[in-house]
């Protein structure tokens, strides 16, 4: 019985005083690239969410190459997501003995990387998915018909 490894490994990241639509904002843009990419994209976006986003993805890389002995090139973030944390209150006191409610969000990240040289059977597939572009026309192999000149509609009286 042949033993399966495990290509994937994680970071998370709890309680980031952050909203988490301004994370999902960055998570969005590096979902499905490798890592080399991602450091690039997140060093040069100029949102104060890339910070803890790029802390837990070194963080994530160290885990893969620190578990499985991989290296930093064959990793590919696999999964990215953002959940809402706890949301901190505080009262700030108001004239006439009123207060206001402050409230600071937080948000829990997770960062899945995965090592596409362990998983040699899906690493073709995934590799050409993400070459592939999602917004081309599906439809490109269709053959424009001209009404005018193939005897349409119009020549029939």
């Amino acid at each position: 019985m042949l033993k399966k490894r495990k290509t994937e490994v994680y970071a998370l990241g709890q309680h980031i005083s952050m909203s988490a639509h301004k994370a999902r904002r960055v998570i969005d843009q590096i979902r499905g690239r490798s890592y080399e990419e991602t450091l690039m994209i997140l060093e040069l976006m100029p949102y104060r969410a890339c910070y803890p986003i790029l802390k837990l993805v070194y963080s994530a890389a160290a885990n893969a190459s620190y578990n499985m002995g991989s290296n930093e090139t064959n990793l590919i973030i696999s999964k990215a997501e953002v959940n809402e944390g706890t949301t901190v209150k505080k009262l700030k006191p108001q004239a006439r003995g009123r207060n206001y409610l402050i409230k600071r969000p937080t948000c829990h990240i997770t960062i899945v990387v995965k090592d596409i040289s362990l998983d040699e059977s899906s690493n073709i597939n995934y590799l050409t998915r993400l070459k592939k572009h999602r917004w081309k026309n599906k439809y490109t192999d269709m053959i424009y018909h001209d009404m005018y000149s193939s005897g349409g509609v119009w020549d029939k009286k």
